[in-house]
């Protein structure tokens, strides 16, 4: 990235990572609840104007869709799980199609078995993590489609050490909230690191796929 690219695009990765700085060591705390709301939002979504600024295209608006519906799903969270899950769900069918855009041309087998592995065992472990509770299979369904997409930003042409790996983070992240809910119940572990498993995840996705996207463009000028 050139000095000047610097100078006018980091701001919205610096305020993205302080607002998600805040959000932690503000969560629980004596802040009001409508400010903790709109600061944990600004984290990813702060994400999503980087994403259109820094890539103008359809691939660009898609990756800003998946960081935009994954902000409001950031507040609503703290008002209703189940309408934060819907709209993650909307972002996670986003990032599959992002995804299925750019499919790697080849595979290893151990690649192919690691993106198996993520579809199906992280439904797997999340039945596990909530046994006996009463919305266990909508769990399972949510943790498939969270599966599926890790699975698929794992086999993309994307970085896969920066999208692949922020992708298993979220999956990390969703599997920790989903213990919090039933086997760690009362464990501080996952007060402390769901939100920055997902965040770190988040943010590895929105950087790795537009390093990926420009370097595209110069390499593919007629490409959107």
């Amino acid at each position: 990235m050139s000095r000047h690219a610097l100078v006018e695009h980091r701001p919205f990765l610096l305020l993205s990572i302080a607002a998600a700085i805040a959000y932690y060591l503000m969560a629980d705390g004596p802040v009001p609840g409508v400010t903790q709301m709109l600061v944990k939002g600004a984290g990813v979504g702060l994400l999503a104007v980087y994403a259109l600024r820094r890539h103008a295209g359809t691939d660009g608006r898609l990756l800003a869709l998946v960081m935009g519906l994954a902000a409001l799903g950031d507040i609503a969270m703290e008002l209703d799980y189940t309408v934060g899950g819907a709209i993650f769900f909307a972002s996670h069918c986003a990032a599959m199609v992002l995804y299925l855009r750019h499919r790697r041309a080849g595979m290893t087998p151990s690649q192919t078995l690691f993106a198996a592995a993520l579809l199906l065992l992280t439904p797997l472990i999340a039945c596990l993590l909530v046994a006996g509770n009463a919305d266990a299979l909508q769990i399972a369904i949510y943790a498939l489609v969270v599966g599926g997409m890790a699975g698929l930003a794992w086999t993309s042409s994307f970085p896969r050490y920066r999208v692949g790996l922020g992708a298993v983070l979220f999956v990390i992240s969703d599997l920790l909230i989903f213990a919090r809910m039933g086997v760690w119940s009362a464990s501080p572990v996952p007060g402390l690191l769901v939100w920055p498993t997902y965040y770190i995840g988040q943010f590895l996705i929105a950087t790795g796929v537009i390093q990926a996207l420009r370097r595209d463009r110069v390499n593919n000028p007629g490409r959107a």
